[in-house]
């Protein structure tokens, strides 16, 4: 593969045409300038810095998203068995899927999806067993699908209901309110919304938001979104006579969730500044209309993340003094230090989630991965423990203090979701809806393995596939990861799971640390100068996976989106030698500057930032688009994005595609997917889905040698 240089933007798409046809893809050769910049006395060069501007806004990277798909969706285009993937995941696709009812306004709500819908759709029922009614279609606010609705609140009396839209999947929200009962959709509108819900006042006259002020003109996907503040919307009222409520110009990267108590008395504000389960808390009385909001907790050393209150009680989750979690209690009332109680301690298993519902607090914990629901009474006393058919996840059980009943939904990697009706007080589950997918679930087998990582930390991998596969060291295997932010990766249904096993595939997924999965110390394991034992890990199960005779290097595919992207651009820099096809999702790929567009700069909780010398070794170490090494054969790889991306900006993927490209030796492909209007992944229409997934497994089975079953 050619290493020139190449400046004309006519003459590259002249050179795509004449190769995009050829057996083995040659990308054209992408334009490279002389751009060094100076991090604490070391010079780095940056190349491809042109291709972070917005592809919205620039002529030049607009031209190279259009070369390089012409490329790639020529060369999965030829793939023999690509059209039969698409057509047997649009079959496993279309089935009934449903979400978890929930109760606002004396109805039941719950989302639906006929099948193949662009977005699913929201519906409503008087009772569990009356007709249901639609309540909002998205699918009908757009022609493609590409306009979602992310974020739905509702008014305690069930008058009105407030809503956000997302459109081409970007991260901003426009929110709406439409009367329930006629189904009205009222003139109110807000806008420059994100990383915020609604929560309404007792009287249902309004609710309070947080939102951004408007960008600068062309700056909406790729700047920095600071001074995040507070409001109060009245119902029928325009955005612009909203009330301020909080905000901290003096603290810029702050942002504020506000949350009003169940009984309507406390506005709780949650200040947080990253990615760290770390907050302030303040709170403000609403019976006193003049009173300003007060310091709870005024540090962000610790979690406190808001559950609910008792009256002046005030209850949360913390990892203080508790590295894998415990539930307490604040007494509003009394002087800081000596108001909390402990309500619920820290178990060997991880604490993940609280809710309170009928009086009762729901906990979610994690056992090696694994879900575990206990019940507790408001004085912490254990009841029950909710039983589960097997190894999954189990989400859901929401509602509100005076309910009786909640709902959830169970899955594993070969259990299809299964929405359960949960009788607080009896502790009885009654199945509600199974899904029914054209499939045999007892034809495949799910276990829990663990491994030993580089340093000899013990890690968790959970393997799947179909129980007549001969596992003789040559079955194709994709290994799946992410390892970051204390999000913890379970065992749940996915259709595109299902399709790589009954191909005939090995799917495997280990809980690396910087995860969740065994609480803060787990998390800060695999975080800032110490990143690479979330590489070690990933490799040290790749590494397993060949010596247990599952598979061997040149049938290994890895996997990874976000966060993940950035691992797999890590270790097949690292280990080009140990992977025969590599997925890199809308990934971080530029870990020195990946703080300066829209969120980035939340991320420097887990990272670390080049602004710090320590940090800045740590992470040009594996920076993945600076340790592409010229004159390596690199894994086949498929870089995927897209062009609407306003969390992870695509210029990441964009400058780690054209660098790879001008740095691989060998003849296997390294491609770059560009999709268009869809963003980091949420929202994303079913059709943009199911036509990415069939491009990824056929470029899986071209290049892994595999024969479909």
């Amino acid at each position: 593969m050619t290493c020139t240089r190449f400046l004309s933007t006519t003459l590259l798409i002249g050179t795509l045409v004449m190769t995009s046809s050829a057996a083995e893809p040659t990308p054209p050769p992408t334009r490279r300038i002389d751009h060094v910049d100076t991090y604490h006395g070391t010079s780095v060069a940056d190349p491809y810095r042109w291709l972070e501007d917005d592809v919205r806004e620039s002529d030049d990277v607009a031209a190279w998203v259009e070369a390089q798909n012409e490329v790639t969706f020529g060369y999965l285009k030829q793939i023999p068995q690509r059209e039969t993937i698409e057509k047997r995941l649009t079959t496993l696709w279309n089935y009934e899927k449903f979400g978890s009812p929930f109760k606002r306004g004396g109805r039941y709500y719950f989302y639906k999806n006929d099948g193949l819908q662009n977005q699913s759709v929201l519906y409503t029922q008087t009772t569990l067993d009356s007709e249901p009614e639609l309540f909002l279609d998205p699918n009908q606010w757009s022609k493609d699908g590409t306009v979602a609705l992310a974020g739905i609140s509702f008014s305690d009396d069930g008058r009105y209901v407030t809503y956000g839209v997302a459109e081409a999947g970007s991260d901003w929200r426009t929110w709406r309110v439409m009367e329930v009962a006629s189904r009205k959709v009222l003139n109110d509108e807000l806008k420059w919304v994100k990383f915020s819900g609604a929560s309404w006042t007792n009287d249902s006259r309004g609710f309070f938001y947080s939102r951004f002020d408007e960008p600068q003109e062309g700056a909406e996907f790729q700047g920095l979104n600071l001074n995040q503040q507070v409001y109060y919307h009245r119902v029928g009222t325009d955005q612009s006579d909203d009330v301020l409520v909080y905000r901290r110009p003096d603290h810029p990267d702050w942002g504020f969730d506000a949350e009003v108590t169940e009984d309507g008395r406390y506005l709780v504000i949650t200040v947080w500044k990253g990615t760290d389960d770390k907050y302030r808390v303040l709170y403000k009385d609403l019976l006193e209309p003049y009173g300003i909001p007060l310091d709870l907790i005024s540090t962000f050393d610790h979690e406190y993340s808001f559950v609910g209150n008792d009256g002046p009680l005030f209850f949360f989750k913390t990892d203080h003094e508790a590295p894998r979690k415990k539930l307490v209690a604040i007494d509003i009332r009394k002087p800081a230090g000596t108001a909390e109680t402990v309500l619920i301690d820290q178990r060997d298993e991880t604490l993940t989630g609280v809710g309170l519902v009928g009086n009762l607090f729901v906990t979610k914990y994690l056992k090696d991965a694994r879900t575990q629901i206990r019940i507790h009474t408001l004085a912490g006393a254990f009841v029950r423990e909710v039983e589960f058919p097997g190894i999954g996840s189990a989400s859901g059980f929401g509602g509100r203090q005076a309910d009786t009943e909640t709902f959830y939904s169970f899955s594993s990697f070969a259990t299809p979701p299964s929405i359960y009706h949960y009788d607080l007080i009896t502790g009885e589950s009654r199945l509600l809806r199974r899904a029914a997918v054209q499939f045999e679930p007892d034809d495949y087998v799910v276990k829990q393995v663990f491994y030993n990582s580089k340093d000899g930390t013990r890690v968790p991998m959970f393997i799947a596939h179909r129980k007549d596969v001969e596992l003789n060291g040559d079955t194709p295997t994709l290994l799946y990861g992410y390892g970051g932010f204390n999000i913890s990766m379970q065992p749940g249904f996915s259709i595109s799971r299902l399709q790589w096993m009954e191909m005939g595939g090995v799917f495997a997924m280990a809980n690396l640390r910087g995860g969740g999965e065994y609480g803060e110390s787990w998390h800060r394991a695999g975080t800032k100068l110490q990143k690479q034992n979330v590489f070690d890990d990933f490799i040290a199960a790749a590494e397993w996976l060949i010596e247990q005779k599952y598979t061997r290097p040149n049938k290994l595919a890895i996997m990874g989106g976000s966060n993940g992207g950035l691992l797999v651009g890590a270790v097949m820099t690292q280990r080009p030698d140990l992977f025969g096809a590599c997925l890199p999702a809308v990934g971080v790929m530029d870990m020195l500057r990946f703080h300066k567009f829209t969120a980035g700069r939340y991320w420097v909780d887990d990272y670390g930032s080049a602004d710090d010398a320590d940090e800045f070794q740590a992470l040009l170490a594996y920076s993945p688009y600076h340790n592409l090494e010229p004159g390596t054969r690199y894994p086949p790889t498929l870089v995927t994005t897209a062009d609407t991306d306003d969390r992870v900006v695509p210029g990441h993927s964009f400058k780690f595609a054209a660098q790879l490209q001008h740095c691989h030796a060998g003849e296997a492909p390294a491609l770059i997917r560009i999709e268009t209007r869809a963003g980091h992944g949420a929202g994303k229409p079913t059709a943009k889905v199911i036509e990415e997934l069939a491009d990824k497994w056929a470029f899986l089975v071209k290049n892994l040698g595999m024969t479909p079953r």
